[in-house]
């Protein structure tokens, strides 16, 4: 539990909207502490009229029907918040730079990353940090000069907008608006996290993979599959409904019927995929940086499958936990059991209150 706080405080709420579900946290500080006051989740395959599970390409009006709907469901009594973007809406590289003092290097990020970003710069916002390094380039002349490695983050200005009118249109004070990515680094990795650790995000229609090291992301990569995909087979190979399969997918994981069926061998062709991707990704980091990712944490909705903690531990061969964003908050003990078993898809949503509350001091 991180112990950042000295005094009492508002209430804050974080937002993260998916593509399948909304997510809301609302914390508070007392004393020294985080608490956590309310949360909840909705689905958003009935307001496209799909099945619970699902993704969803909504338009604003009703993306503000279901944040107003689950606002009032789970009782939540502040508006004041951050919201979460979906890390689609962004394009993130590690560009190398001259080591030239920060206000300089403000002036040429922007030339330098119309290498890197394939749209207009006018079309995004950028952001970047410098990452520590100890590498150096050849110059021309055959001598030697210091670089920094930075990371350049842009997010579409549409999605700025976008994410502006819902939060506009559900009268919600928003002060920030932050990549998904960053809120899940904050709510399931320690500060003092030294070693590379990869975050294996599974939604509804995405796998996102994200390699951290000394709190910056190194590398990052999105797979066209996820737990939508995990239901879709199953509704396929026992001939069933969507709706019956996202419940069977639900209540027994990757385990066996009653009647003998196993759902991992139906399954097997998706999750090899997403493996077989995954392990590409930790290959290619360790090849380019000499390093090894120590552990992996689970995040996402889909990550709270049954069995696949343990099935992740085969294939990737390391450490395999799965991420507790609540764990950084105080909660009433009677509700441990219920919160571990939602955690991984709260990690966005808690890791933007996180901050919210921060901005506080």
């Amino acid at each position: 539990m991180w112990n950042f706080f000295k005094k009492k405080s508002p209430s804050v709420i974080g937002i993260d909207i998916g593509s399948s579900a909304i997510k809301v946290v609302q914390i508070k500080r007392v004393g020294e502490k985080a608490v956590l006051e309310t949360y909840g989740a909705l689905a958003l395959g009935p307001y496209a009229e799909k099945e619970v599970g699902q993704a969803t390409n909504l338009d604003t009006d009703k993306i503000v029907e279901a944040l107003n709907d689950i606002i009032r469901e789970a009782k939540i009594s502040t508006k004041t918040n951050g919201l979460a973007i979906p890390f689609r809406s962004s394009l993130m590289s590690i560009v190398e730079m001259p080591d030239v003092p920060n206000k300089e290097l403000a002036q040429m990020i922007p030339i330098e990353a119309r290498k890197y970003i394939p749209v207009p710069i006018s079309e995004v916002s950028l952001d970047w940090s410098v990452i520590p390094t100890d590498k150096f380039s050849e110059s021309k002349g055959g001598k030697k000069f210091p670089t920094k490695n930075v990371l350049v983050v842009a997010i579409h200005n549409e999605a700025f907008k976008k994410y502006q009118e819902i939060v506009t249109k559900a009268q919600l004070d928003t002060k920030f608006f932050e990549i998904e990515i960053f809120s899940t680094m904050r709510s399931v990795l320690s500060q003092q996290e030294k070693a590379p650790v990869m975050i294996f995000d599974m939604g509804a229609a995405f796998t996102k993979l994200y390699i951290v090291e000394r709190g910056t992301v190194r590398a990052s990569h999105t797979i066209n599959k996820g737990s939508q995909d995990i239901t879709s087979a199953i509704a396929s190979s026992f001939g069933i409904p969507i709706a019956d399969a996202e419940r069977l997918k639900r209540g027994i994981g990757l385990s066996k019927t009653d009647d003998g069926k196993s759902v991992v061998e139906v399954v097997d062709l998706t999750l090899s995929y997403i493996f077989s991707e995954a392990n590409r990704v930790l290959i290619n980091y360790q090849k380019k940086y000499n390093k090894a990712v120590q552990r992996i944490v689970l995040v996402g909705g889909g990550s709270s499958l049954k069995g696949l903690k343990e099935l992740s531990q085969q294939k990737f061969g390391t450490e395999v936990s799965i991420g507790n964003p609540f764990d950084k908050v105080e909660a009433p003990a009677f509700l441990e059991n219920t919160l571990r078993g939602v955690a991984p898809d709260f990690s966005v949503a808690m890791g933007i209150a996180i901050r919210r509350l921060q901005e506080l001091e």
